[in-house]
């Protein structure tokens, strides 16, 4: 089949949804599909449309039903989509996924805040993730604690360095924040924080192989977000072994597991030092989170993901039986 993608975020981007498309086009091409991405529906023919984010991609989700009342569509579903834009921006958020013949969720606690109209049709794809080439030995003077993403509101990015500011002396707490700032009100306090918390440095974007040494040698991951769709992120600390304290909210708990220990109440800043300082003192506690992570490791492999996309597929054509092929080369 000749299968489009649809997402806001251009080539180039370091954004989540264009990653995600980028990595499911090239699963669904191993599988034999012609595949190709774009940022809005331009009406060229197409066997099915993969729209990634409901809100933001509703207008080519139109644009589609316009040229194509009746053809199939995939919609996957972000955290803002399902945590902000359904009660901020009904009408369009709405208007996909209800035109969607598949909604893909990339956690397991997605359908608790989805209406059960949508139920039915809701089905989990896990983010895969490679492997590190291999683990380093930490840098032994200090307890490396690694954040990864853009700073902004949704991921509360600087919640690792606040917890950071009032441990011990004795510590070696050392948060090592990996991202660019989202705006310039981020970018601000990312500086002023740096200034003001030796035990805080912002490294800003850095290249995806430098981001994996930081993994490689960090002795844990935060992950602080008050809204996740089901962060790629999770999924390659698992892969790589990487103990992760995580913001209780259902999108790192759909990834991490319900019986996960390493989880603080959002935005609580004390709790998540309380977490930090146990990770560090309690090798037996880290141990147990690095124990849990390779558990739920097998959910995030490349072939389960291509599997999972394969049925999702299969199953939204299979609706479509007798379909025929409306692209020509």
């Amino acid at each position: 089949m000749h299968i489009t993608f649809v997402t806001p975020a251009v080539r180039g981007s370091r954004a989540g949804n264009r990653a995600t498309a980028e990595r499911w086009a090239r699963l669904l091409r191993a599988g034999g599909h012609r595949t190709r991405i774009i940022t809005e529906y331009d009406a060229e023919p197409t066997d099915l449309l993969v729209a990634l984010h409901a809100w933001r991609s509703s207008e080519s989700v139109r644009a589609y039903r316009a040229h194509h009342p009746a053809a199939p569509l995939i919609v996957a579903l972000t955290g803002t989509d399902i945590y902000r834009f359904q009660h901020t921006d009904p009408q369009a958020t709405a208007y996909s996924m209800h035109e969607a013949d598949a909604l893909i969720a990339l956690h397991e606690r997605a359908a608790d805040d989805l209406s059960r109209a949508f139920h039915n049709r809701l089905h989990t794809i896990f983010q895969s993730a490679e492997p590190l080439p291999r683990r380093q030995s930490p840098v032994q003077s200090r307890f490396d604690v690694v954040v990864i993403g853009h700073l902004r509101d949704e991921k509360d990015s600087l919640r690792t360095a606040w917890a950071a500011r009032q441990v011990p002396s004795a510590s070696r707490l050392n948060v090592i924040q990996l991202g660019r700032a989202h705006n310039d009100h981020w970018q601000a306090l990312a500086h002023q924080e740096a200034r003001g918390n030796a035990r805080f440095d912002w490294k800003g974007e850095l290249p995806r192989w430098q981001v994996r040494r930081h993994m490689a040698r960090a002795r844990l991951m935060v992950i602080s977000s008050v809204m996740e769709g089901g962060a790629n992120v999770v999924s390659e600390a698992c892969v790589a072994g990487l103990p992760v304290i995580a913001s209780a909210i259902p999108g790192n708990v759909g990834l991490l597991g319900d019986d996960y220990p390493g989880t603080y109440p959002v935005a609580d800043t004390a709790a998540l030092r309380e977490q930090l300082l146990r990770a560090e003192n309690d090798p037996g506690f880290l141990q147990t989170l690095r124990a849990h992570v390779e558990a739920r490791a097998p959910l995030f492999r490349p072939k389960t993901e291509q599997a999972a996309l394969e049925r999702v597929v299969n199953t939204v054509m299979g609706q479509y039986a007798g379909h025929q092929s409306t692209y020509t080369l």
